[in-house]
This record gives structure tokens, C-alpha cells and sequence, in this order.
């Protein structure tokens, strides 16, 4: 088992075996899911999230956009 403290302000470094184990790098999103009074730990994946109510504007976020709406 693998084990890590919290500090006062309720922190925790991700142990190095774990971020091996996982490939993080300075910078990666983790996700934690809580099941049957567990928390399993994964990487984050870069898709928008479903409950993000923000996810679908990213449809509006190209070059072409940029462009047509640069000047206003």
C-alpha cells in the first residue's frame, strides 16, 4: 500500500511510484471517482467533462472564428 499525509491546508503530494505508474507530469489533470467509500485516482482525460455546461461552446473556438470576430 501506498501512503501520503495531508498538510494543514488539507494537500497531499501524489506519491512518485503513482505518477510512474500513471505517466503525470507537472501540469495533468487527475480525476478521482468515489465508489463504495473508495477513491480511485486516474488521469485526467482532455475531453470536456458532461456536466461542464460550458463544454459545447468549444464548437466556437477556432482560427476561422478568431478571424470573423476579431474586430469587434
Amino acid at each position: 500500500m501506498i501512503t501520503s499525509r495531508l498538510t494543514s491546508k488539507s494537500q497531499t503530494t501524489i506519491p512518485q511510484s503513482v505518477r510512474l505508474a500513471l505517466g503525470l507530469q507537472p501540469g495533468d489533470a487527475v480525476a478521482y471517482v468515489i465508489e463504495q467509500g473508495r477513491v480511485v485516482l486516474t488521469r485526467a482525460t482532455t475531453e470536456p467533462e458532461q456536466d461542464d455546461p460550458f463544454a459545447s461552446f468549444g464548437e466556437w473556438n477556432s482560427r476561422e472564428d478568431a478571424e470573423a470576430y476579431a474586430g469587434l
